[in-house]
């Protein structure tokens, strides 16, 4: 029998800790710093790469991912030198996507001419927002021409491209965000991700919000009045939602975030990178020191990465949380055997009466209506 994983497939997470300005909305493992050692952080990756390589030799890789961070930070002959290493333990699967974030105020044609010559054959552009007063409230560092430019460099280089936009920021309106998006399908290459802006704690809004200085964000009403606007212009466009903040056309999904989303294995490398990686027919959760210097360390000491078990009832949370995110959704039987026991009948009867699941013989996905309030959904099935 197949191992579980299979079902979802197998996938390879390069983090790029450094940025140019850390933004005020992130809350991601990113770092600014004056001065980045490249040929020590290029030799660090190849030594993990050859360490969780000898472990899992021989898996068919169906994606890399460089993020970040900003990996469009690395020099290219870094991203050659981390693609070769991959390829001595790993079979690429024919279709293989290798995507690589980065920011349009880092997008250099130099660069991106030696990102694909190297093998990246995806990027995937921050721009955030095509309006420049948000770029500056968002602390980017691009403006809107550099943006627009960068989007232009990555289709030359790029046999596909996606770019993020955040919407439901301070003081915007449906109209706002309903002329912006008409303006990024226009220029969009594949994909788009559209993100609703969230107020993490721990970033520079977290701390605003929590002493009321950040004022003008919409109220719930109309942030889903926000969300059922992106589906309706998504859609059509030819941008199907495959998942609650991702749009593609047809074939264009992301492979990599498929491989999250499908319960698959990630090996995850780099600072704070995690992973979910079946050794032996256990499945380990993997993190790694997230602090930069301590990651360094740990590498040369051979201890840079921990592992702690994942029991059958935590892996099929995981898998519920994760497969709902997506149009698919989930198997129930597949469910069933990593937990031991079925979803609560009772409780899917009543998520399906109500309008916020569907199920389809084994396959049970969310509606529109429910991936609104996905997280309340989740939390009915799981108790």
């Amino acid at each position: 029998m197949p191992a579980d994983w299979q079902a979802g497939g197998f996938g390879l997470y390069i983090h790029w800790p450094f940025c140019a300005a850390k933004c005020p909305y992130c809350d991601f493992n990113s770092h600014v710093t004056a001065r980045i050692d490249q040929s020590a952080w290029r030799e660090a990756y190849l030594r993990e790469i050859g360490r969780v390589g000898a472990e899992t030799e021989g898996r068919v890789l169906q994606s890399v991912y460089f993020g970040g961070g900003t990996p469009s930070l690395m020099e290219p002959e870094t991203v050659d030198a981390i693609l070769r290493e991959i390829g001595r333990f790993w079979p690429r699967a024919n279709d293989i996507e290798i995507t690589l974030e980065a920011n349009p105020s880092s997008v250099e044609a130099r660069r991106f001419a030696g990102y694909a010559e190297a093998g990246v054959n995806r990027v995937s552009l921050g721009v955030q927002s095509l309006r420049d007063t948000d770029l500056r409230a968002l602390g980017r560092l691009h403006d809107v021409a550099q943006a627009k430019a960068a989007v232009e460099v990555a289709k030359a280089h790029f046999g596909r491209m996606s770019f993020d936009l955040i919407y439901a920021r301070q003081n915007q309106t449906l109209e706002d965000w309903r002329s912006e998006l008409s303006e990024a399908l226009e220029m969009a290459g594949d994909h788009l991700s559209l993100y609703q802006l969230t107020i993490e704690p721990g970033t520079a809004f977290g701390d605003r919000y929590a002493i009321g200085k950040l004022r003008g964000l919409p109220d719930d009403d109309l942030g889903a009045d926000m969300f059922e606007l992106t589906q309706e212009m998504t859609s059509a466009a030819g941008f199907e939602a495959y998942e609650v903040s991702n749009h593609a056309q047809s074939g264009s999904e992301s492979r990599h975030n498929l491989v999250y989303w499908r319960y698959g294995d990630y090996i995850g490398i780099g600072p704070g990178a995690h992973g979910r990686v079946t050794f032996e027919g256990e499945r380990m959760a993997t993190v790694c020191k997230s602090m930069p210097a301590a990651w360094l360390e740990g590498v040369k000491a051979g201890n840079a990465e921990s592992r702690e078990r994942l029991s059958g009832g935590d892996q099929a949370s995981e898998y519920l949380m994760m497969g709902l995110r997506v149009g698919e959704g989930i198997s129930l039987s597949r469910f069933s055997a990593l937990s031991g026991e079925a979803l609560p009948a009772e409780k899917l009867g009543e998520l399906v009466g109500s309008g916020l699941v569907a199920q389809d013989g084994d396959r049970l996905r969310a509606t529109l209506r429910g991936r609104m309030v996905l997280n309340a959904v989740i939390r009915e099935l799981m108790v």
